[in-house]
Protein backbone atom coordinates (compact mmCIF):
# COMPACT_ATOMS: atom_id res chain seq x y z
CA UNK A 1 0.00 0.00 0.00
CA UNK A 2 3.22 2.09 0.87
CA UNK A 3 4.52 2.16 -2.57
CA UNK A 4 0.85 2.28 -4.42
CA UNK A 5 0.98 6.09 -2.95
CA UNK A 6 4.45 7.05 -3.98
CA UNK A 7 4.50 9.84 -6.44
CA UNK A 8 6.80 9.50 -9.09
CA UNK A 9 8.54 12.02 -11.07
CA UNK A 10 11.73 12.52 -13.47
CA UNK A 11 13.81 15.07 -13.89
CA UNK A 12 15.65 17.58 -11.88
CA UNK A 13 13.64 20.37 -12.05
CA UNK A 14 11.13 21.95 -9.47
CA UNK A 15 12.88 19.83 -6.69
CA UNK A 16 12.62 22.06 -4.01
CA UNK A 17 8.90 22.09 -4.10
CA UNK A 18 8.02 18.49 -4.60
CA UNK A 19 10.21 17.21 -1.34
CA UNK A 20 8.39 20.16 0.59
CA UNK A 21 4.89 19.21 -0.61
CA UNK A 22 5.85 15.75 -0.07
CA UNK A 23 7.03 16.50 4.00
CA UNK A 24 3.30 18.04 4.10
CA UNK A 25 1.35 15.71 2.68
CA UNK A 26 3.09 12.53 3.82
CA UNK A 27 3.58 11.14 0.91
CA UNK A 28 6.19 9.03 -0.77
CA UNK A 29 8.37 10.74 -3.54
CA UNK A 30 10.61 9.04 -6.69
CA UNK A 31 12.61 11.26 -8.51
CA UNK A 32 14.23 9.52 -11.40
CA UNK A 33 16.62 10.82 -14.30
CA UNK A 34 17.98 13.58 -12.31
CA UNK A 35 20.71 14.72 -15.18
CA UNK A 36 21.03 11.47 -16.39
CA UNK A 37 22.46 12.73 -19.87
CA UNK A 38 24.69 14.94 -18.59
CA UNK A 39 28.37 15.06 -18.50
CA UNK A 40 27.85 15.23 -14.79
CA UNK A 41 25.19 13.37 -13.71
CA UNK A 42 23.25 13.48 -10.45
CA UNK A 43 22.13 15.79 -7.69
CA UNK A 44 24.01 18.68 -7.59
CA UNK A 45 25.54 20.16 -4.27
CA UNK A 46 23.25 22.95 -3.24
CA UNK A 47 20.65 19.81 -3.49
CA UNK A 48 22.02 17.19 -1.61
CA UNK A 49 22.54 20.35 0.83
CA UNK A 50 18.70 20.83 0.75
CA UNK A 51 18.05 17.12 1.11
CA UNK A 52 20.28 17.50 4.19
CA UNK A 53 18.32 20.07 5.80
CA UNK A 54 14.86 18.72 4.95
CA UNK A 55 16.54 15.37 6.93
CA UNK A 56 17.36 17.61 9.79
CA UNK A 57 13.82 19.62 10.89
CA UNK A 58 12.11 15.97 10.21
CA UNK A 59 11.81 13.13 12.75
CA UNK A 60 12.22 9.65 10.70
CA UNK A 61 12.36 10.70 7.14
CA UNK A 62 14.11 8.34 4.75
CA UNK A 63 15.83 9.35 1.79
CA UNK A 64 17.54 7.11 -0.67
CA UNK A 65 20.15 7.67 -3.22
CA UNK A 66 21.35 5.54 -5.83
CA UNK A 67 25.19 5.49 -6.22
CA UNK A 68 25.33 8.03 -9.36
CA UNK A 69 22.79 10.37 -7.70
CA UNK A 70 20.60 10.12 -10.76
CA UNK A 71 17.61 8.51 -8.31
CA UNK A 72 16.10 10.00 -5.07
CA UNK A 73 13.40 8.03 -2.67
CA UNK A 74 12.02 10.16 -0.19
CA UNK A 75 9.46 9.00 2.37
CA UNK A 76 8.92 11.86 4.56
CA UNK A 77 8.79 11.72 8.32
CA UNK A 78 7.15 14.38 11.22
CA UNK A 79 8.23 18.21 11.11
CA UNK A 80 10.25 18.17 14.58
CA UNK A 81 11.96 21.60 14.30
CA UNK A 82 13.88 22.84 17.07
CA UNK A 83 17.53 24.79 17.63
CA UNK A 84 19.23 23.94 14.42
CA UNK A 85 22.52 24.86 12.30
CA UNK A 86 23.00 24.36 8.67
CA UNK A 87 25.21 25.34 6.38
CA UNK A 88 24.04 26.07 3.03
CA UNK A 89 25.84 25.19 -0.12
CA UNK A 90 28.04 28.99 -1.49
CA UNK A 91 26.61 27.76 -5.25
CA UNK A 92 23.10 29.19 -4.38
CA UNK A 93 21.83 31.87 -1.92
CA UNK A 94 20.34 31.38 1.23
CA UNK A 95 17.45 32.26 0.03
CA UNK A 96 16.81 29.22 -2.03
CA UNK A 97 16.59 27.21 1.21
CA UNK A 98 14.89 29.65 3.19
CA UNK A 99 11.69 29.66 0.68
CA UNK A 100 11.43 26.44 1.50
CA UNK A 101 11.91 26.79 5.54
CA UNK A 102 8.99 29.63 5.28
CA UNK A 103 6.69 26.58 3.69
CA UNK A 104 7.23 24.26 6.47
CA UNK A 105 8.06 26.03 9.56
CA UNK A 106 4.63 26.57 10.57
CA UNK A 107 3.81 23.22 10.81
CA UNK A 108 6.70 21.67 13.24
CA UNK A 109 6.30 20.45 16.57
CA UNK A 110 8.60 22.40 17.96
CA UNK A 111 8.92 26.06 17.12
CA UNK A 112 11.69 26.38 14.17
CA UNK A 113 14.59 28.37 15.45
CA UNK A 114 17.62 27.77 12.59
CA UNK A 115 21.10 29.34 11.99
CA UNK A 116 21.44 29.28 7.69
CA UNK A 117 25.30 30.12 7.01
CA UNK A 118 25.96 30.90 2.71
CA UNK A 119 25.90 33.46 0.82
CA UNK A 120 22.86 36.05 1.83
CA UNK A 121 22.60 38.27 -1.39
CA UNK A 122 23.11 36.57 -5.10
CA UNK A 123 21.64 37.32 -8.62
CA UNK A 124 19.70 33.75 -8.67
CA UNK A 125 17.99 33.49 -5.62
CA UNK A 126 15.48 35.78 -3.63
CA UNK A 127 17.83 37.54 -1.07
CA UNK A 128 17.47 37.64 2.66
CA UNK A 129 16.49 41.22 3.06
CA UNK A 130 13.60 40.46 0.13
CA UNK A 131 12.38 37.62 1.97
CA UNK A 132 12.51 39.31 5.42
CA UNK A 133 10.25 42.58 4.17
CA UNK A 134 7.85 40.44 1.63
CA UNK A 135 7.41 37.02 3.32
CA UNK A 136 6.92 37.85 6.95
CA UNK A 137 4.14 39.75 6.49
CA UNK A 138 2.08 37.17 4.48
CA UNK A 139 2.39 35.07 7.14
CA UNK A 140 1.32 37.25 9.48
CA UNK A 141 -1.80 37.49 6.93
CA UNK A 142 -2.59 33.93 8.00
CA UNK A 143 -2.53 33.93 11.64
CA UNK A 144 1.16 32.91 11.81
CA UNK A 145 2.87 35.56 13.88
CA UNK A 146 3.94 36.36 17.49
CA UNK A 147 7.23 37.90 18.71
CA UNK A 148 9.47 34.68 17.79
CA UNK A 149 8.80 35.24 14.13
CA UNK A 150 11.52 36.52 12.67
CA UNK A 151 14.80 36.78 10.07
CA UNK A 152 17.75 38.33 11.66
CA UNK A 153 21.00 38.56 9.13
CA UNK A 154 23.79 38.45 11.14
CA UNK A 155 26.76 38.72 8.77
CA UNK A 156 26.37 39.68 5.03
CA UNK A 157 27.89 36.75 2.29
CA UNK A 158 28.03 37.71 -1.01
CA UNK A 159 29.25 34.93 -3.74
CA UNK A 160 31.17 33.01 -4.94
CA UNK A 161 32.68 32.14 -1.21
CA UNK A 162 29.82 33.28 0.87
CA UNK A 163 30.46 33.59 4.13
CA UNK A 164 27.17 35.24 5.76
CA UNK A 165 24.81 33.83 8.34
CA UNK A 166 21.43 34.80 9.23
CA UNK A 167 18.80 33.27 12.13
CA UNK A 168 15.20 32.11 11.26
CA UNK A 169 12.58 31.67 14.34
CA UNK A 170 9.30 30.62 13.54
CA UNK A 171 6.21 29.69 15.66
CA UNK A 172 4.03 27.00 15.32
CA UNK A 173 0.38 27.08 14.69
CA UNK A 174 -2.51 24.72 15.06
CA UNK A 175 -4.27 25.63 12.14
CA UNK A 176 -4.01 28.72 9.73
CA UNK A 177 -6.63 31.14 8.90
CA UNK A 178 -8.24 31.62 5.58
CA UNK A 179 -7.64 34.85 3.76
CA UNK A 180 -9.57 37.60 1.40
CA UNK A 181 -6.77 39.41 0.00
CA UNK A 182 -8.15 41.07 -3.36
CA UNK A 183 -7.57 44.72 -2.95
CA UNK A 184 -4.06 45.57 -3.12
CA UNK A 185 -4.53 49.58 -2.55
CA UNK A 186 -2.23 52.57 -3.89
CA UNK A 187 1.43 52.66 -3.23
CA UNK A 188 1.91 54.87 -0.03
CA UNK A 189 5.45 54.45 0.74
CA UNK A 190 9.14 52.71 -0.51
CA UNK A 191 11.61 51.31 2.02
CA UNK A 192 14.86 49.97 1.00
CA UNK A 193 18.33 48.80 1.71
CA UNK A 194 21.92 49.38 -0.45
CA UNK A 195 24.00 46.94 0.54
CA UNK A 196 28.03 47.37 0.38
CA UNK A 197 30.51 44.78 1.68
CA UNK A 198 34.31 44.76 1.17
CA UNK A 199 34.01 47.85 -1.33
CA UNK A 200 33.89 51.25 -0.46
CA UNK A 201 30.94 52.68 1.98
CA UNK A 202 30.40 55.09 -0.37
CA UNK A 203 29.01 52.43 -3.24
CA UNK A 204 25.61 52.53 -0.91
CA UNK A 205 25.37 56.25 -1.23
CA UNK A 206 25.59 55.89 -4.77
CA UNK A 207 22.78 53.45 -5.56
CA UNK A 208 20.84 55.33 -3.26
CA UNK A 209 21.21 58.75 -5.25
CA UNK A 210 20.18 57.01 -8.47
CA UNK A 211 17.40 55.12 -7.39
CA UNK A 212 15.58 57.82 -5.96
CA UNK A 213 16.34 60.06 -9.23
CA UNK A 214 13.46 57.49 -10.61
CA UNK A 215 11.65 57.09 -7.58
CA UNK A 216 11.02 60.64 -6.42
CA UNK A 217 8.77 61.51 -9.60
CA UNK A 218 6.38 59.40 -8.08
CA UNK A 219 6.32 59.37 -4.25
CA UNK A 220 7.66 61.78 -1.85
CA UNK A 221 7.92 59.16 0.86
CA UNK A 222 11.00 56.79 0.33
CA UNK A 223 13.88 55.90 2.51
CA UNK A 224 16.48 53.35 1.68
CA UNK A 225 18.94 52.50 4.35
CA UNK A 226 22.80 51.93 3.84
CA UNK A 227 24.15 48.89 5.60
CA UNK A 228 27.74 48.98 5.18
CA UNK A 229 29.35 45.62 7.38
CA UNK A 230 32.78 45.53 8.13
CA UNK A 231 35.18 43.26 9.42
CA UNK A 232 34.34 39.46 10.43
CA UNK A 233 30.33 40.61 9.58
CA UNK A 234 30.97 41.69 5.78
CA UNK A 235 31.66 38.06 4.65
CA UNK A 236 34.32 36.65 2.34
CA UNK A 237 33.51 38.17 -0.87
CA UNK A 238 33.65 42.12 -2.34
CA UNK A 239 30.28 43.21 -3.67
CA UNK A 240 27.09 45.20 -3.26
CA UNK A 241 23.54 45.50 -3.95
CA UNK A 242 20.29 46.81 -3.45
CA UNK A 243 16.12 45.62 -2.06
CA UNK A 244 13.87 47.86 -2.68
CA UNK A 245 9.88 47.45 -1.36
CA UNK A 246 6.84 49.20 -1.95
CA UNK A 247 4.14 48.97 0.65
CA UNK A 248 0.84 50.27 0.19
CA UNK A 249 -2.17 51.57 2.24
CA UNK A 250 -3.39 47.89 2.79
CA UNK A 251 -0.56 46.69 3.54
CA UNK A 252 0.36 44.83 0.08
CA UNK A 253 4.22 44.69 0.04
CA UNK A 254 5.98 44.42 -3.24
CA UNK A 255 9.83 43.76 -3.67
CA UNK A 256 12.61 44.22 -6.24
CA UNK A 257 16.57 43.89 -5.74
CA UNK A 258 19.80 43.30 -7.74
CA UNK A 259 22.81 42.53 -6.67
CA UNK A 260 26.54 42.96 -8.54
CA UNK A 261 28.19 40.64 -10.67
CA UNK A 262 30.42 38.08 -8.39
CA UNK A 263 34.21 38.41 -8.13
CA UNK A 264 35.58 37.63 -11.35
CA UNK A 265 32.42 37.03 -13.27
CA UNK A 266 30.98 39.18 -16.23
CA UNK A 267 31.62 42.86 -16.40
CA UNK A 268 32.00 45.26 -13.48
CA UNK A 269 28.32 47.08 -12.67
CA UNK A 270 27.99 50.91 -11.89
CA UNK A 271 26.33 51.53 -8.61
CA UNK A 272 24.69 54.44 -10.34
CA UNK A 273 23.46 51.71 -13.00
CA UNK A 274 22.21 49.19 -10.59
CA UNK A 275 20.36 51.86 -8.72
CA UNK A 276 18.97 52.74 -11.39
CA UNK A 277 18.07 49.24 -12.78
CA UNK A 278 16.92 48.09 -9.04
CA UNK A 279 14.02 51.08 -8.99
CA UNK A 280 12.75 50.09 -12.73
CA UNK A 281 12.40 46.61 -11.69
CA UNK A 282 10.23 48.16 -8.78
CA UNK A 283 8.42 49.64 -11.06
CA UNK A 284 7.55 46.98 -13.03
CA UNK A 285 6.71 44.80 -10.16
CA UNK A 286 4.21 47.91 -9.39
CA UNK A 287 3.09 47.11 -12.90
CA UNK A 288 2.59 43.73 -12.81
CA UNK A 289 0.77 44.28 -9.36
CA UNK A 290 -1.60 41.85 -6.88
CA UNK A 291 -1.27 41.54 -3.52
CA UNK A 292 1.73 39.33 -3.29
CA UNK A 293 4.54 39.87 -5.20
CA UNK A 294 6.13 37.42 -8.10
CA UNK A 295 8.50 35.95 -5.18
CA UNK A 296 5.88 34.74 -2.73
CA UNK A 297 3.37 33.29 -4.99
CA UNK A 298 3.99 30.14 -4.89
CA UNK A 299 3.98 30.60 -0.46
CA UNK A 300 0.71 32.14 -0.70
CA UNK A 301 -0.96 29.57 -2.16
CA UNK A 302 0.45 27.11 -0.74
CA UNK A 303 -0.42 28.52 2.95
CA UNK A 304 -4.17 29.12 1.16
CA UNK A 305 -4.34 25.37 0.21
CA UNK A 306 -3.85 24.44 3.98
CA UNK A 307 -6.17 26.90 5.60
CA UNK A 308 -8.88 25.50 6.97
CA UNK A 309 -12.27 24.45 5.09
CA UNK A 310 -13.29 28.03 3.89
CA UNK A 311 -12.53 30.10 1.23
CA UNK A 312 -9.47 31.80 0.57
CA UNK A 313 -9.31 34.41 -2.24
CA UNK A 314 -5.76 36.19 -2.73
CA UNK A 315 -5.63 38.62 -6.27
CA UNK A 316 -2.00 37.61 -8.08
CA UNK A 317 -0.38 39.27 -10.81
CA UNK A 318 0.81 37.90 -14.07
CA UNK A 319 1.85 34.47 -12.95
CA UNK A 320 5.55 33.08 -13.35
CA UNK A 321 6.55 29.71 -14.46
CA UNK A 322 7.52 28.59 -11.24
CA UNK A 323 4.14 29.04 -10.19
CA UNK A 324 2.08 27.54 -12.82
CA UNK A 325 4.31 24.73 -11.78
CA UNK A 326 3.46 24.60 -8.31
CA UNK A 327 -0.24 24.56 -9.02
CA UNK A 328 0.16 21.32 -10.82
CA UNK A 329 1.86 19.35 -7.70
CA UNK A 330 -0.84 21.07 -5.54
CA UNK A 331 -2.79 19.00 -7.66
CA UNK A 332 -1.10 15.77 -7.68
CA UNK A 333 -0.10 15.92 -3.87
CA UNK A 334 -3.43 17.81 -2.12
CA UNK A 335 -5.86 16.86 -4.68
CA UNK A 336 -6.67 20.35 -4.69
CA UNK A 337 -7.69 22.99 -7.60
CA UNK A 338 -7.86 26.91 -7.81
CA UNK A 339 -10.36 29.10 -9.65
CA UNK A 340 -8.51 30.93 -11.70
CA UNK A 341 -10.20 34.27 -13.06
CA UNK A 342 -8.68 36.71 -14.93
CA UNK A 343 -9.06 40.02 -14.58
CA UNK A 344 -8.06 42.63 -17.62
CA UNK A 345 -6.24 46.14 -16.66
CA UNK A 346 -9.40 47.94 -17.37
CA UNK A 347 -11.80 46.33 -15.05
CA UNK A 348 -8.95 47.25 -12.55
CA UNK A 349 -7.81 50.34 -13.86
CA UNK A 350 -4.10 49.79 -13.63
CA UNK A 351 -1.00 48.05 -14.62
CA UNK A 352 -0.97 44.40 -15.74
CA UNK A 353 -3.58 41.70 -15.96
CA UNK A 354 -4.14 40.19 -13.10
CA UNK A 355 -5.40 36.63 -11.57
CA UNK A 356 -7.78 35.93 -8.54
CA UNK A 357 -7.07 33.35 -7.22
CA UNK A 358 -9.80 31.45 -4.91
CA UNK A 359 -9.81 28.19 -3.37
CA UNK A 360 -11.33 26.02 -0.01
CA UNK A 361 -8.34 24.79 2.06
CA UNK A 362 -7.79 21.40 2.79
CA UNK A 363 -8.30 21.89 6.53
CA UNK A 364 -4.48 20.71 7.01
CA UNK A 365 -4.09 20.45 10.98
CA UNK A 366 -0.56 20.05 12.61
CA UNK A 367 -0.83 17.25 14.48
CA UNK A 368 1.94 17.16 15.98
CA UNK A 369 1.16 20.41 17.69
CA UNK A 370 0.04 19.92 21.31
CA UNK A 371 -3.15 21.49 22.36
CA UNK A 372 -2.15 23.74 25.02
Amino acid sequence: AGEAQCLSYTGCNFLRQRLVLATLSGRPLKIRKIRSKEEDPGLRDFEASFIRLIDKVTNGSRIEINQTGTTLYYQPGLLYGGSLEHDCSPSRGIGYYLESLLCLAPFMKHPLKIVLRGVTNDQVDPSVDVLKATALPLLKKFGIDGESLEIKINRRGMPPKGGGEILFACPVRKVLQPVQFTDPGKIKRIRGTAYSVRVSPQMANRMVESARGILNKFLPDIYIYTDHMKGVSSGKSPGFGMCLTAETINGTILSAELASNPQGQGAAVLPEELGQNCAKLLLEEVYRGGCVDSTNQSLALLLMTLGQRDVSKVLLGPLSPYTIEFLRHLRSFFQIMFKIETKTAEEEHMGGEKVLMTCVGIGFCNLSKTIR
